[in-house]
């Protein structure tokens, strides 16, 4: 339980020194879409495929 504890407080402290770096996070995101365009993923062939599936799910989801 102790080595928990000294664990869950680096890591707080880690994410609380850690800066964001937003040029960074773009280039992430860059690439993560042109890795997305050459394998087909986007743009969408068809994009209302699979919208029945969609719909039931979120008809189930707000009834509760």
């Amino acid at each position: 339980m102790h080595k928990r504890n000294e664990l869950l407080k680096f890591e707080l402290d880690f994410l609380r020194e850690e800066k964001v770096d937003i040029m960074r996070n773009f280039r992430i995101v860059e690439a993560l879409y042109k890795e997305a365009v050459t394998l087909g993923i986007i743009p969408l062939k068809n994009p209302l495929d699979g919208i029945e599936v969609d719909l039931k799910i979120a008809k189930v989801v707000n009834s509760v």
